[in-house]
C-alpha cells in the first residue's frame, strides 16, 4: 500500500463492516479521527471481477465503486466511534459526486471521509476520493442507520 503503516487493516474493518469480499472495498485505514475524519486506501487489483468487463483493454474501476468504498469509508468512521454498532448503515443519497478521472488496476485509491452534519439516524459526509495526487471522485453521501433484528 504506501511506506506509512497503517493504522489498522482488514481484520478490524471487517470487525466494524458487514461487507465482505469481493464487496469489500476498503483495505486499511491509514488516518483517524474519531467522529470527524478518516482516511483509508484501496489497492485496486487487476484480478478484480468489473475490470474484466468494464472495459476489456482499458480496465476502469465504474464510478459507483468508487462511490460504494466512500460509502464503506463513511460506515467505517462512524462504526468505529461505536463501542458496540446497532445498525446497518445505507446510503440514502448521493449528492454532487462527480467523477473527474479514473482509476484501474495498479492504483492505489485514497479514501476520505469528514462528517459534516448528523441528526438520529442521519450522517452526512464530505468525500474524495485521490490516486496520489490526481482526485477521481469527490461530494457529499448520506447514511441512515438501519436497525438489524437480532
Amino acid at each position: 500500500m504506501s511506506a506509512a503503516a497503517p493504522l489498522f487493516g482488514l481484520e478490524r474493518i471487517m470487525a466494524v463492516l458487514p461487507h465482505r469480499p469481493p464487496f469489500l472495498f476498503v483495505d486499511e485505514v491509514a488516518q483517524l479521527e474519531l467522529g470527524v475524519s478518516i482516511t483509508a486506501r484501496r489497492r485496486l487489483r487487476p484480478e478484480e471481477p468489473h475490470f474484466a468487463g468494464h472495459f476489456p483493454g482499458r480496465p476502469l474501476m465504474p464510478g459507483v465503486l468508487v462511490t460504494e468504498a466512500l460509502a464503506q469509508t463513511c460506515g467505517l468512521l462512524r462504526g468505529l466511534e461505536m463501542a458496540s454498532p446497532d445498525g446497518v448503515f445505507y446510503v440514502l443519497a448521493a449528492d454532487n459526486v462527480k467523477y473527474f478521472s479514473p482509476a484501474g488496476p495498479g492504483d492505489t485509491l485514497t479514501l476520505v471521509a469528514e462528517r459534516e452534519a448528523g441528526h438520529g439516524a442521519f450522517l452526512r459526509y464530505r468525500v474524495e476520493a485521490l490516486v496520489g495526487r490526481r482526485r477521481i471522485a469527490a461530494g457529499t453521501l448520506t447514511l441512515a442507520r438501519v436497525e438489524v433484528p437480532a
